[in-house]
């Protein structure tokens, strides 16, 4: 026999209850925003070390992230273009390379660098603090570099991320230590965060940079 009082079931009683309990428990486990250094806004030209491929190992970076002839690259945080350049002659004329960025004047010189260089398949892509704006199943691979430690809400950027990448795609973030406003981020928050939001981790290395300062780590989504 179900017990009702005046009105109101039991049951609806204490299920109202219940959500009540709960709402603080949602506040606590919200993910807060970490603290962030400001974005670079200086000459992009400094990305542009002709050493810089050898000592980052930026073919070894792509291979780790099977980075292949027709395969589709998101470059998140493209800045210049350096990688996204890199990464479209290593997919060829059937990949393509989503060269992403929040800022209107480096996505405008990313596309005029694309056309100067004769690279038909990097797409240049406006996207906003919280959406890279890449359309779900799209991926094959997504790399940040050094852009990690610059998102203030990363749950939210990697949630449209995940939606974006395909069963297998592999998603790669090279950083540094450090504390958040510092250019560079502790690796056990980053990790932590990116797993909560749905990832696996799949690699870790330390050959990016002499002396193990940055961290290369790599995760697919669960």
């Amino acid at each position: 026999m179900r017990l009702h009082l005046p009105g109101r079931p039991l049951s609806t009683l204490a299920w109202l209850l219940a959500a009540l309990m709960l709402q603080p428990l949602a506040a606590a486990q919200t993910p807060q925003p970490h603290p962030t250094s400001t974005p670079y806004a200086g000459d992009l030209g400094v990305f542009e070390d002709p050493h810089r491929a050898e000592s980052l190992h930026i073919d070894r970076v792509m291979d780790l992230l099977h980075i292949g002839p027709g395969k589709t690259v998101a470059n998140i945080g493209a800045g210049g273009g350096w990688f996204s350049v890199l990464a479209a002659r290593r997919v060829g004329p059937t990949g393509r390379v989503f060269a992403e960025d929040i800022t209107p004047k480096t996505v405008a010189a990313i596309r005029e660098r694309a056309a100067k260089e004769k690279l038909a398949n990097i797409q240049p892509v406006l996207g906003t603090p919280d959406d890279p704006g890449l359309a779900p199943g799209s991926l094959d691979a997504a790399l940040m570099l050094q852009v990690y430690h610059e998102i203030a809400h990363p749950t939210l950027v990697l949630a449209k991320l995940r939606a974006a990448l395909r069963p297998g795609a592999r998603f790669g973030i090279i950083d540094r230590n450090g504390n958040g406003a510092d250019h560079g981020l502790d690796e056990t928050v980053l990790r932590a965060e990116v797993e909560r939001a749905g990832f696996r981790q799949v690699g870790r290395y330390d050959f990016t940079k002499t002396g193990g300062q940055d961290y290369f780590l790599i995760f697919v989504k669960r």
